[in-house]
């Protein structure tokens, strides 16, 4: 099982997510041949500033006002951007929030399920590989074709249980 929540509910060296996902971006977009723009890149940043699902307006906002973006950024470019960045896996769009997140696991095959904390909104990817087949096995039964599968459950996460 391949799980992120231990790092989304405790502290810890933020940076160093933020820092990895950048480089794992940029390795995955040169060996694609994608374009990792410098927009596209400060848009992947500031979804990964947090362990918080953003919307698009959220990551306008955010950009216009931090230091990474020296102007404001208007929504076309950020819509441009995310559709990008979900093309190429590095981020996970939350249906139920209509927000995104990026993925700690870019480029590996993964049947992801989030787990949200409704108090404070952080939200970690996990991946269980007998979810999945349950999953998969429950579509094949009803003869249903699956054209994408993400699961939200939404609860309490450690740090906001204290």
């Amino acid at each position: 099982m391949l799980t992120n929540s231990r790092i989304a509910y405790h502290r810890h060296d933020h940076k160093r997510c933020i820092n990895a996902a950048l480089n794992r971006a940029r390795e995955l977009c040169d060996a694609r041949k994608a374009r990792l723009t410098p927009i596209r890149e400060t848009v992947l940043e500031t979804i990964w500033a947090s362990h918080r699902p953003l919307g698009a307006y959220e990551i306008v906002d955010q950009m216009s006002q931090s230091e990474i973006s020296r102007h404001h950024v208007l929504p076309p470019t950020v819509y441009r951007a995310v559709q990008f960045l979900l093309d190429q896996g590095l981020i996970h769009r939350l249906t139920s929030l209509n927000a995104y997140i990026g993925c700690p696991f870019p480029g590996n095959y993964h049947s992801d399920f989030f787990l949200i904390c409704r108090h404070c909104g952080s939200t970690a990817e996990c991946s269980e590989d007998q979810l999945d087949h349950a999953v998969t096995h429950a579509a094949g039964r009803a003869n249903f074709q699956i054209e994408s599968k993400v699961i939200e459950i939404v609860g309490i996460c450690p740090e906001c249980q204290l």
